[in-house]
């Protein structure tokens, strides 16, 4: 049996975050839980302190309910190696798609995320692959992959 479970990623500017990642994946911000008119006044209900809650959206949610919930959780440190786990877009399409129409896909996300704030750090592509992808950084400096 499967489990519900929400991905929690780290950072310094959770709304910055909430709003690239929501831009990026096709997500949005995540409407507050029933019964509460913001996250906030859920936070507050829980005992968070005031000075403690976020500052602007730090949750996002897919609007056809099939992907996870993404928190993005505050904190004091700064990012300082390698994620040990990232996301990949598949922006490419299928495989059967031939193989220009993929690259030229994933690159026009590429751009498409470096104008909201990801930085672009690889090509990846081998002669002999049938694959093609691009490494990028979120604007915290995440790593992930477009393919």
């Amino acid at each position: 049996m499967s489990v519900r479970y929400q991905l929690v990623i780290d950072c310094a500017d959770p709304d910055r975050q909430a709003r690239f990642w929501a831009a990026a994946l096709g997500y949005v911000l995540a409407p507050a839980p029933a019964g509460f008119a913001t996250w906030n006044d859920y936070y507050r209900d829980l005992g968070l302190p005031e000075d403690e809650l976020p500052e602007g959206a730090d949750r996002i949610s897919d609007p056809a309910g099939e992907g996870p919930a993404i928190w993005f959780n505050a904190v004091a440190e700064a990012k300082a190696v390698k994620n040990r786990m990232h996301i990949d877009i598949h922006a490419g399409g299928e495989r059967s798609d031939p193989f220009e129409e993929r690259k030229r896909r994933v690159d026009a996300e590429a751009r498409r995320l470096v104008g909201l704030g990801a930085t672009q750090t690889v090509v990846m592509q081998q002669d002999g692959l049938d694959h093609y992808a691009v490494g990028m950084k979120d604007p915290e400096g995440n790593e992930f992959d477009i393919n």
